[in-house]
C-alpha cells in the first residue's frame, strides 16, 4: 500500500522514535489481545475510548487503522466517548499536517473521511458515544486513552478486554503559542506506539 508522500515522511519519523520501556509494558497487553484474536481466526476490533471522543481517541483510531493497513493486519478500529462533542478542529488540523487527506461532511459534529492512501477505504471520524451503532458492539477491546474515561467507566458493555493506554491531553495547550506543536507531538507519539504495536504483530 502506498501512502501519501507527506504522510510517509511522518510515519518514518514516528517509527524512528524510541518507545520507552514503561510504554512498551502498557502496549504489550494490546499486542497480546490482537495476536490472540488472529490466532483464533477472529476479527480484530479495537475501540479507542476517551471522554469526549474529540482528540486522543480520534488520533488513536486513525493511527491504529493506518498502522494495521500498512502492515497488512486485518483490523477494524473505532473510537467513542461517554458524551458527544465533535472531532476537535485542532486535532483535525494536526492530522492534515501529518499528511492525511481529509474531507468533511456537515457542520455540527461533522463526519470526517480520513484517507491515508488512494488504495484503501477512508477512516470515518466523528464524535460519538462508545456504543454508537457505527462501532463494534461486541467482541472488541476497549482501549482507554484517557484517565477520566478509564476511571469513570468501570464497565464497557460488549468489551471482551479493557486495556488502559493513557495519553496526556493536548487540550491544555489550546489558545497558546505551543498549541500546534503539542497537538502534533501527541499525534506523533500515538503514531509511534501504534506502529510499534502492529510491527510486533507483523513480525
Amino acid at each position: 500500500m502506498s501512502v501519501y508522500p507527506q504522510l510517509k515522511t511522518t510515519i518514518e519519523r514516528a517509527k524512528s522514535l524510541p518507545v520507552p520501556k514503561e510504554r512498551k509494558a502498557a502496549l504489550e497487553e494490546l499486542i497480546i489481545y490482537i495476536r490472540k484474536k488472529i490466532d483464533q481466526g477472529k476479527t480484530v476490533n479495537l475501540n479507542f475510548i476517551c471522554t469526549h471522543n474529540s482528540r486522543r481517541s480520534q488520533f488513536s483510531q486513525i493511527w491504529a487503522q493506518t498502522a494495521a493497513d500498512c502492515y497488512g493486519v486485518e483490523t477494524s478500529c473505532f473510537s467513542g466517548g461517554v458524551e458527544v462533542t465533535a472531532f476537535n478542529e485542532r486535532a483535525v488540523a494536526s492530522i492534515k499536517r501529518a499528511g492525511f487527506r481529509v474531507t468533511q461532511n456537515g457542520r455540527h459534529n461533522p463526519k470526517y473521511h480520513v484517507f491515508h492512501s488512494d488504495d484503501a477505504a477512508p477512516i470515518t471520524a466523528f464524535s460519538k458515544v462508545f456504543d454508537d451503532q457505527a462501532n463494534a458492539l461486541s467482541q472488541f477491546a476497549a482501549v482507554m486513552t484517557c484517565s477520566h474515561a478509564d476511571e469513570n467507566c468501570p464497565f464497557i458493555p460488549g468489551a471482551e478486554a479493557r486495556i488502559p493506554i493513557r495519553y496526556e491531553d493536548p487540550k491544555i495547550f489550546d489558545g497558546t503559542p505551543e498549541e500546534e506543536a503539542r497537538y502534533d507531538e501527541r499525534s506523533l507519539q500515538i503514531a509511534s506506539e501504534m506502529f510499534y504495536v502492529f510491527s510486533r504483530i507483523h513480525s
